[in-house]
């Protein structure tokens, strides 16, 4: 009987143990998927409002605004990111060995860097509005709304990446 008890006790320490790594690993992911829908949301907020015909005071604001609210959920993209690759169940060292993860994050960093130009730009444009009240000329607008659908439209295949990666396609 002793040791049927003992044997049930370590089923279930063992099982516990399983069910934590488990809502570990849901909740990593839980919290990327959040952090990337946020992206894609303030994202095409940008590519939405970004327009000469739209563009006023206001707008001009709004965008600044939105474009530090992006820049905080790719932070949080990236922190989680590397929380599930420390902290998932198939660890750091299977993470960076694999060439989609390396292309995953090489095509994140392509994207940061396109989106330095939206950037600036809305800056340089939140200045101007408060200095002198002038808006960005519709030229400039148009092509400030083409870095961020480039943006829009790479980001589109990080998906593809993560649902190869997920299923061990191309994998070592």
């Amino acid at each position: 009987m002793a040791t049927s008890a003992i044997g049930a006790a370590w089923r279930a320490w063992t099982r516990l143990g399983h069910d934590v790594a488990m809502l570990q690993e849901t909740l990593l992911a839980y919290a990327h998927y959040i952090a990337i829908f946020s992206l894609i949301v303030f994202l095409t907020s940008e590519a939405a409002l970004c327009r000469a015909e739209w563009m006023n005071a206001a707008v001009v604001h709004r965008l600044a605004r939105l474009d530090l609210i992006y820049l905080g959920a790719a932070i949080a993209v990236l922190a989680t990111g590397l929380a599930r690759t420390a902290w998932g169940m198939k660890g750091v060292d299977w993470y960076w060995h694999q060439p989609l993860l390396h292309a995953k994050v090489g095509l994140f960093v392509v994207i940061g860097l396109i989106s330095l130009k939206p950037t600036f730009a809305f800056i340089r444009w939140r200045k101007a509005v408060r200095a002198t009240g002038a808006l960005p000329d519709a030229a400039e607008v148009r092509q400030v709304r083409r870095f961020v659908m480039v943006q829009a439209h790479l980001l589109m295949i990080l998906p593809l990446l993560g649902a190869m990666l997920a299923r061990g396609v191309g994998t070592r």
